[in-house]
């Protein structure tokens, strides 16, 4: 325990403190028995995250001039530099506006925002006056967003008109008008210019992004907040259907993020990072802005999808910048993999020395294709395994350090201490599987569950006191490597043999016609759970009963969903983590009554 004190302390020490800790490093109780769970890191200490990941750079280093995003549009033609020290200047701006309109320290900001730069002007303006910012992913509905501002209790809601996804417009501010009719009391909503459409608005509330910005002073004193001062509430969908505010506090998560993207990604100076993800998710929040940015990287901000205008999109946004390190899903691996090499071999991918992936399990064959067809061979692929609960990568290798297997996070980072119990609770030594849970916490890992204590303890502690509960299913091989084989939850009992959900969809995304699959449960009279399959089929591919006895020989997607569907049951609590929830519609009308 001192050794990893020791170790974070000077990891903290690369940063700027106003007041340095006069605690410890990290102090904990994940059992709940012993009372109230909590994680403390660097007690006493005071900061700012916006100060340590612009600021340090711009007053304190020489990085000023250093690119710190690349904007590529929805279109080709629509494209921006920032660098560090224009970069400042917008999150100052930002930072006084919102001053203006009476945010202040704890307030929360709701940001319901496309993937543009002033998505993380915003979200450091927060940072910077101590305000929480709650990020909503630009393709939610009004009711989602609601679920969301109503539950943080927002002052401001900082939206735009719309925005292009591919050839679809998705009216923003149109959304964000019928969410805020349920609840208008003291709101003010901060509005940037019109994308295609006319804006609706209203005087009393709304307010011009351009207007408001045009006369803010360029500079704006940093509120230096206690090191477990709250950072940002993220909602991610709960079992229940419910989302959970998952809350972040400042210090301990400026240490983890800037520290995994160092040493997962391997980080050079001249290196110009890309994660495809959207900041709507803990992914965009870790590795687009804070972790790149405390580290002084430049990294491409990318607004549009993988196949618009054309399917080579990605490659030609790796050629123009060359981009060294890339991070994407295994779905838009897969979605790509559909398309064949042919795409790729138009463009220079030599740039590349690293790439990632993130979001659920990869399966050996799109590991294969990615390596091969995209890394050319060369480029370790680097399989992150986290949560938005842990703020940060808790399995993953550390590249051309690590061997990798295909399929594997393979081991914890530093200071993660995992292990595997059985139903019982019981810790499994060598090659097992079972629950996968954590001993003790790192720097990174959420506070709570935002005005839900109770939910934070009974979510991820009652289970088995004295662990951190993933939620998820691992297995261990004779090598020690982590492979995480689904949500417990997605485990099927099958006439007695315990499925991996994950394992099935690896198996089904091998056959040479699947471009991806899913797998979920349904009762079955006799065997108690019987699986049923979601697959998604390569163009030009025809689905016939050939087909489907194959994939029965075979034998990050919302399973609980799925399960519902399967099941024939409408009531299916929260959507809004679909980005269009309106295919919930379409597998309802095309659902079969097969037997599995």
């Amino acid at each position: 325990c001192h050794c990893v004190s020791a170790f974070w302390k000077d990891i903290a020490d690369e940063f700027f403190w106003k007041k340095p800790a006069t605690g410890p490093m990290l102090q904990y109780n994940f059992d709940v028995t012993k009372g109230s769970i909590y994680v403390k890191c660097m007690e006493g200490a005071k900061t700012n995250m916006c100060y340590n990941v612009l600021d340090r750079h711009v007053r304190e280093g020489n990085l000023g001039d250093k690119v710190a995003y690349y904007w590529e549009g929805n279109s080709p033609d629509r494209h921006e530099t920032i660098t560090y020290r224009q970069l400042l200047s917008q999150v100052c701006r930002c930072a006084n506006v919102l001053k203006q309109m009476g945010v202040k320290k704890g307030d929360r900001v709701s940001i319901y925002l496309p993937m543009i730069p002033e998505l993380v002007y915003t979200m450091l303006a927060c940072a910077r006056i101590g305000a929480i910012h709650s990020v909503v992913f630009a393709g939610f509905s009004s009711e989602s967003l609601c679920e969301r501002i109503m539950d943080a209790q927002s002052s401001v809601l900082v939206t735009a008109d719309g925005v292009f996804r591919g050839e679809k417009l998705i009216n923003l501010k149109q959304i964000a008008d019928e969410a805020l009719q349920k609840c208008r009391e003291n709101w003010f909503v901060l509005d940037l210019p019109p994308v295609a459409a006319q804006t609706p608005w209203d005087a009393e509330y709304d307010v011009w992004w351009d207007e408001a910005m045009t006369d803010s002073p360029e500079e704006c004193e940093p509120e230096w907040l206690d090191a477990e001062d709250p950072l940002f509430i993220l909602y991610t969908s709960g079992s229940t259907g419910k989302p959970k505010g998952v809350l972040h506090a400042v210090a301990g998560y400026l240490l983890y993020t800037s520290l995994t993207f160092k040493y997962v990604f391997d980080h050079h100076h001249d290196d110009v990072f890309w994660c495809t993800a959207d900041i709507g998710w803990i992914t965009g929040h870790s590795y687009i802005t804070y972790g790149p940015l405390a580290n002084g990287a430049t990294s491409v901000l990318f607004e549009g999808i993988p196949v618009h205008p054309h399917v080579g999109r990605f490659w030609e946004i790796i050629e123009k910048y060359r981009v060294s390190k890339f991070y994407t899903a295994p779905t838009a691996i897969r979605l790509l993999m559909k398309y064949g090499r042919e795409p790729l071999q138009k463009y220079d991918l030599s740039s590349l020395r690293i790439l990632g992936t993130v979001g659920e399990p990869i399966n050996p064959e799109a590991w294969q294709w990615y390596h091969e067809a995209v890394g050319q061979g060369r480029c370790p692929v680097v399989d992150t395994f986290w949560q938005t609960e842990t703020g940060g990568h808790v399995l993953a290798p550390l590249p051309a350090a690590t061997p990798l297997k295909p399929g594997s996070a393979t081991f914890p980072f530093f200071g993660v201490e995992p292990t595997i119990l059985n139903e019982h609770g019981e810790e499994l030594e060598g090659e097992a599987e079972g629950y996968l849970v954590f001993r003790r916490p790192w720097p990174g890992i959420m506070r709570s569950v935002y005005r839900n204590h109770e939910r934070f303890e009974n979510t991820y502690f009652k289970k088995f006191p004295g662990f951190y509960v993933t939620g998820d299913g691992c297995r261990r091989d004779k090598d020690g490597y982590y492979w995480i084989t689904g949500r417990i939850d997605d485990m099927l009992n099958v006439s007695g043999h315990l499925m991996s959900t994950a394992e099935v969809e690896a198996a089904l995304a091998q056959h040479p016609s699947v471009a991806e699959a899913a797998a979920v449960s349904r009762p079955h009279t006799v065997k108690g759970e019987c699986l049923y399959c979601f697959v998604t089929l390569k163009d030009s591919r025809e689905f016939n009963r050939t087909l489907e006895e194959e994939l029965k020989r075979l034998g990050k997607i919302m399973r609980r969903i799925l399960r519902q569907i399967a099941r024939n049951d409408h009531d299916l609590g929260d959507l809004s983590t679909l980005a269009d929830p309106k295919v919930v519609e379409v597998l309802f009308s095309q659902r079969r009554e097969a037997a599995a």
